[in-house]
């Protein structure tokens, strides 16, 4: 059975830093790509950033780059995804999923409904102004 948790999100001021983690079993993890999204209440799921499976390419959405970065660690079966500079607007549930296969899709546009199974739980991430 494969599970996915994640981990790290909280409460803080516009400026700070959080570092979520999501550790995986009972998937052959250096298989996957792995995924971060994010849900704020009335809005939809949208794609925060992507790993392949060798880390060797990273994706970020526009609103987070060069505040977020995201790392795997295959032995640990972890990805991690560090956020500086938090902003009110990152205020959201965040979700950690695998993809189906190895690399990131082309296209974020519905990757959470087309190419990304085995979500966690989510972890919430709240930054006050």
């Amino acid at each position: 059975q494969v599970q996915v948790v994640e981990s790290g999100g909280g409460s803080v001021q516009a400026g700070g830093s959080l570092r979520l983690s999501c550790t995986t079993s009972g998937l052959v993890f250096d298989g996957f790509a792995m995924g971060w999204f994010r849900q704020a209440p009335g809005k939809e799921r949208e794609g925060v950033s992507g790993i392949n499976w060798d880390g060797r390419f990273t994706y970020y959405a526009d609103s987070v780059k060069d505040r977020f970065t995201i790392s795997r660690t295959n032995a640990d079966f972890t990805v991690y995804l560090r956020m500086n500079n938090l902003k009110p607007e990152d205020t959201a549930m965040y979700y950690c999923a695998a993809a189906t296969v190895g690399i990131c899709p082309r296209s974020w546009a519905d990757a959470d409904k087309t190419d990304f199974g085995n979500w966690g739980q989510g972890t919430q991430v709240t930054v006050s102004s």
